[in-house]
């Protein structure tokens, strides 16, 4: 044992990522609470732009990740990192300069998406200059806990230190594959990737997202925190070996399983497939670790609330990573998939293992770090039962529904024709389940408000120790410990060996993407071309615009599978080389409305007009909100003429010199649209929005002859 050091672990910013966690976590469930009552109440968006629910949506999904789980990552991982190594972070300033930053990238969201500034891609919608600040964000945070391990005392890294590196790792790589843009604009751009190639990049990020963002750092606060709270040893260190190095590996994979059936190449859906199936071992393995670490202190769990907390959340863990390989599997996907399984599926893992978790590991900290003990455990348990009860009130539902619409899209009478042709025929079963699922809702947000309360109580009732004075000897090196390269566990000796750790970590995270990604680039077989598939017009360009920022993507896809129900309603199946000059894709991953990739030509221009004014006139019973913003906005051309240039970067083959004449081009078509709504009857100016998204919704799926088959919508 060397002379012991003196040294101070840095509180005041756990204290500021506890603070952000709690209140960013209400004001996500708040938003998610109203989505889950405009889904069926449209009218309490009051037709405001910003208020609407294709606008708010995302707005939810981006605060409940990047600022509820976000700071809750950081929270554990500034507490937990320091004690492990037995350090100070590496740097206050870059602890500062982060705290700060990712609460600026929050605030930028909560400004920018409810405006409609948005790249249209889930989980990725901000637009470019936020995703520099993010990564610059990223870096830093990357930075300081890099050079806070490198500086260690401790020589061994912990389990929990494992997933912290491979999030760091995995999350820069996803977020820059992923982020690649030509700005157009401040506030617009357009990913570089294409249809079938965009695709398959989106949900490599988007599922991997799930997994290096709201998983592994989860699961090593699961190692740091639960053992802590249980004051027990972790069950078993090998397991831990082979749940971590298994899980990176196979995770990776898996994000092809979200689009099953669609125009992806067959190759790529079987691997995505494949390993989401195994992806059970791994997660199962981490789940029976957390909860096998608690064997012989059950009567302490059924007296302690945050024990309970965290039982519940790994077990929820362990279901959603149960369910997610079943849905990758092709027979059960295609039932589920574009209906509300998927939200309730979604919803078990971010209420279950990361709200719950995030709530028992709040309750642990703040008495801690505030030198004090908690103020109601009474209150905490009845947050722990409300929280509860609000995610079984709110997935049942989800799932009721979801496979209710599943069955009836692909029901077929006895005659063989669709037993319910008309789409708004299954949403309408649907309404008395969101009503359930918004009580659900209301629970959990309530139980999130209470904590807020108990937790300003308890740090009232004592004082924060902003600098928590430790001491711990200075790190031996292996020759002065007298230790061979060779000697312990193998594993034992990479644990001493940060940069060796992290470029194994990093290789082992690229195989999956490197092998899914290059072979659609490089193989031009993977996105066969159709010669009667054209760029889109200027006009149509600027309406796709328009459809991306109103976020309808969130309730329609242009995917048609070659099931027979779906060519039956919508028409002949999606094809690969249809969707060469979408950037971004919009396939979509929910059905509030119906698919859309055949809609054009199927109805008059008046019909389009008349249902976004108010969609119940052309649809009764319609729960689609009205968008009177777009028939009373002038369509901003300003930057069509650039918009025309990044695409022929993209090696969209609009002629050279287009861009000076493209103008014209709109006005022309804009000018045929104005006229054919005013021949039944409609008066609107050429320069509206409407008639430039009226050009778009009329492009779609005709590029292909006769694919438009008769259908009912």
């Amino acid at each position: 044992m060397g002379k012991l050091e003196t040294f101070y672990y840095d509180n005041k910013i756990v204290r500021d990522f506890a603070i952000a966690t709690a209140v960013w976590g209400v004001v996500a469930m708040l938003v998610g609470l109203i989505v889950a009552i405009e889904i069926y109440w449209p009218a309490m968006s009051m037709d405001i732009s910003w208020l609407v629910f294709s606008r708010l949506r995302p707005l939810h999904t981006n605060a409940a990740i990047f600022a509820f789980v976000g700071n809750g990552i950081f929270m554990g991982v500034y507490y937990s990192l320091q004690r492990l190594l037995k350090t100070r972070m590496f740097s206050d300033l870059l602890s500062k300069i982060h705290f700060w930053g990712w609460q600026l990238i929050i605030l930028l969201a909560a400004i920018t998406l409810p405006l409609g500034i948005t790249v249209g891609k889930e989980y990725a919608e901000l637009e470019w200059p936020i995703d520099i600040l993010i990564t610059i964000i990223w870096v830093i945070f990357g930075i300081n806990m890099i050079g806070t391990i490198i500086k260690r005392r401790e020589k061994h890294m912990y389990v929990a230190i494992w997933f912290y590196i491979a999030t760091f790792f995995t999350v820069a790589i996803l977020h820059l594959g992923n982020s690649i843009e030509i700005p157009v604009s401040l506030l617009k751009s357009y990913p570089v990737y294409a249809g079938v190639q965009d695709a398959l990049v989106q949900w490599w990020y988007g599922h991997n997202a799930v997994a290096f963002f709201l998983t592994t750092p989860y699961l090593g606060l699961m190692y740091y925190f639960l053992p802590k709270a249980a004051d027990r040893p972790i069950y078993s260190y090998r397991l831990s070996i082979i749940h971590f190095w298994a899980l990176i590996f196979l995770y990776i994979w898996a994000g092809p399983h979200h689009l099953l059936y669609t125009a992806l190449p067959d190759w790529a859906q079987s691997l995505g497939t494949v390993f989401s199936v195994m992806l059970i071992a791994p997660s199962w393995g981490g789940m029976l670790n957390g909860l096998l670490t608690l064997r012989g202190a059950w009567d302490r769990v059924r007296e302690d609330p945050i024990l309970k907390f965290m039982v519940v959340a790994v077990t929820a863990y362990g279901m959603s990573t149960f369910e997610g390989p079943m849905l990758a599997i092709k027979n059960i996907n295609a039932l589920s998939h574009y209906t509300d399984w998927t939200v309730a599926h979604v919803h078990v893992g971010t209420l279950g293992w990361n709200g719950l978790l995030t709530f028992g590991i709040l309750y642990w900290l703040i008495p801690k770090l505030y030198n004090t003990k908690l103020y109601s455990v009474k209150g905490a348990n009845f947050h722990f039962w409300i929280a509860t009860l609000g995610m079984i009130f709110y997935v049942i539902p989800m799932y009721w529904a979801g496979v209710t619409q599943g069955l009836m899209w692909k029901q077929f009478t006895a005659e063989g024709f669709l037993k319910y042709p008309i789409f708004l025929e299954t949403v309408l079963q649907l309404i008395p389940m969101y009503w359930i699922r918004s009580l659900g809702g209301l629970m959990y947000l309530t139980g999130a408000c209470y904590m807020v309360y108990i937790l300003y109580k308890t740090a009232k009732s004592g004082s924060l120790t902003a600098n928590e004075k430790a001491e711990a000897p200075a790190l031996v090196s292996d020759a002065e410990e007298g230790l061979s390269a060779a000697s312990g566990h193998w594993h034992r000796w990479l644990e001493r060996r940060p940069t060796q750790f992290f470029i194994l970590a990093v290789v082992v995270v690229l195989v999956g993407g490197l092998v899914e990604i290059i072979p659609m680039y490089l193989i031009k077989s993977n996105v066969p071309t159709i010669s009667s598939v054209q760029p889109y017009t200027p006009l149509e360009l600027e309406g796709r615009d328009i459809y991306v920022r109103e976020g309808c993507y969130t309730c329609h896809s242009q995917m048609i599978r070659p099931f027979r129900n779906e060519t039956e309603r919508y028409g002949e199946y999606s094809k690969a080389g249809e969707f060469v000059y979408d950037h971004p894709f919009q396939w979509g991953s929910k059905r509030t409305g119906p698919d859309l990739h055949r809609v054009g030509g199927k109805y008059p221009d008046s019909w389009h007009y008349n249902h976004m004014l108010q969609p119940t006139s052309m649809s009764p019973g319609s729960i689609m909100p009205p968008f009177p913003w777009i028939i009373k906005d002038d369509l901003n051309d300003s930057h069509t003429a650039a918009k025309i240039r990044a695409m022929q970067a993209l090696g969209v083959p609009y002629p050279d010199g287009y861009d000076e004449v493209a103008l014209d081009d709109l006005k022309q078509q804009a000018n045929k649209i104005a006229m054919a709504l005013k021949t039944d009857g409609i008066e609107v100016e050429s320069g509206k929005e409407i008639i430039a998204l009226i050009a778009y919704l009329q492009r779609l799926g005709i590029d292909i002859k006769g694919a438009n088959a008769p259908g009912t919508n």
